[in-house]
């Protein structure tokens, strides 16, 4: 086995470095700054933190189905870069912008409507009070009815941020998110406690500094754009006319619509998962939250070194360079595995620390201090699934996407869950680490379909 077989040169490290390292900062920073948040919130008490975790869960369906969407249009738009086809990467920026508005319109519809029955979900009376129960209810429903209005510029501005890194600028859609999380971390700090004579409102304050933040990433992200049109020339008469040629609407959609069903129906298998938790009381769910927010600190790696794959990959495809694509990929998902084995081992090392810092009790503490070591542990099981998850999506194969991702969320992670839940009486903690190991068949599946090369397609050459 030759060593450079996956192990890329200096060269190859630094293209790596010069498109994940502003992923990796954007997706670091953002998670860095929601797990302030949620230590903000958790200063406010425990179900206050529960009820915002509740909504989160449930606002994380949208996200997930915008970021779905995107991908559809991004797979054929980071080919048409590689393509060097401009007209190609505008109309897939059109495509994005009609179908974001309308998903977000759907959905802040359905928030508004269905909301609070769906908070009602993760409610069990069995296992906690009336007074609790109504309490936890009050901060989830105001937060998730603020949330709604910051919906549409979100859309817009993941819109925008992703064309640009589809042709390899990942710089200035970083200094837009990491600008907008300044804003939330300001807002958060004036609007949970009250500062400056502003009102204390707790987890409402969190919402509406969230808002603020999405309406100041949605106009940097149009300055950005307005700023660069020599760089980014798609954005040249983007709107002189909507007109999308009717074959790339076809094969977004024919690509697009499983990445579309895997994100929402992956995002709702986690929010039945976590449903499952629930089970064991709002003390756990609280631990849930904070091991969650936490580990998603860490596993930022992973979803870096993802996009990095769907950009660099996506190019080679798209340029007609598959030896270099196949090359390419694979010294990828070698270096994101060595990364995840190093952000894991962090996490189990500082485990302890970061519970800490939620004024919670002691027994929350220790339960989200012992999954936080699990999931350092297991970190790089989701880093093999998740690389391979990208591969196969940015050569189009998104119907194996979708039964290998969201499918399996829903009927293997699921039941395994729900009998966890509902047939043991396994603590929280044990029941995570029995559905993270059970994503080991993911591991298995997708590093044997990525050898295959099933994935291996220019799926701009007839465009």
């Amino acid at each position: 086995m030759k060593l450079n077989k996956y192990i890329g040169n200096k060269q190859f490290y630094y293209k790596v470095f010069v498109i994940a390292i502003p992923l990796l900062i954007q997706q670091l920073i953002t998670s860095f700054v929601n797990m302030l948040d949620n230590i903000m919130v958790g200063q406010t008490g425990t179900l206050a933190m529960s009820g915002v975790s509740v909504s989160n869960q449930i606002v994380t369906v949208f996200n997930l189905a915008v970021f779905g969407s995107i991908s559809a249009a991004s797979i054929f738009g980071a080919q048409f870069a590689g393509k060097k086809d401009t007209d190609g990467v505008r109309n897939c920026l059109r495509f994005k912008l009609i179908v974001e508005i309308l998903i977000a319109c759907i959905f802040i519809f359905g928030f508004l409507v269905f909301g609070k029955n769906l908070i009602g979900l993760f409610m069990h009376p069995e296992q906690d009070d009336l007074t609790t129960i109504t309490q936890t209810m009050e901060y989830a429903t105001q937060y998730i009815y603020i949330m709604t209005i910051g919906f549409i510029p979100f859309a817009l501005s993941q819109c925008i941020s992703s064309s640009m890194r589809e042709c390899g600028e990942t710089r200035l859609p970083m200094i837009a998110s990491v600008s907008a999380v300044v804003v939330n971390f300001i807002g958060n700090s004036i609007l949970i406690f009250g500062l400056f004579g502003f009102p204390a409102l707790g987890p409402a304050g969190a919402a509406i500094a969230t808002v603020i933040s999405r309406f100041a990433e949605m106009l940097l992200s149009i300055f950005f754009a307005l700023k660069n049109k020599e760089r980014f020339p798609f954005y040249t008469g983007l709107f002189h006319h909507f007109s999308i040629p009717a074959n790339l609407v076809k094969s977004i959609c024919i690509k697009g619509f499983p990445l579309v069903c895997n994100e929402i129906m992956w995002s709702i298998g986690t929010a039945m998962i976590t449903q499952c938790y629930s089970t064991r009381g709002i003390d756990a769910l609280a631990a849930y939250n904070i091991s969650s927010t936490i580990t998603n600190l860490f596993f930022v790696s992973n979803i870096a070194m993802g996009d990095s794959i769907s950009i660099m990959v996506g190019q080679h495809l798209g340029a007609g360079n598959i030896e270099e694509a196949v090359d390419t990929d694979r010294k990828l998902i070698v270096c994101t595995v060595m990364i995840a084995i190093c952000f894991g081992i962090s996490l189990m090392l500082l485990a302890p620390l970061f519970p800490a810092l939620y004024q919670t009790s002691d027994s929350v503490r220790n339960v989200a201090a012992t999954m936080l070591r699990f999931g350092g542990m297991t970190m790089w099981i989701s880093a093999i699934y998740n690389a391979s998850y990208f591969t196969l999506r940015c050569g189009g194969k998104t119907i194996i996407t979708f039964l290998f991702d969201s499918v399996g969320t829903i009927f293997v992670s699921f039941p395994v869950a729900y009998a966890l839940a509902h047939f043991t009486t396994f603590p929280i903690q044990y029941m995570y680490l029995t559905v993270t190991v059970v994503d080991l068949y993911k591991v298995i599946l997708g590093l044997f379909l990525v050898h295959k090369g099933i994935w291996v397609n220019n799926l701009v050459a007839g465009e």
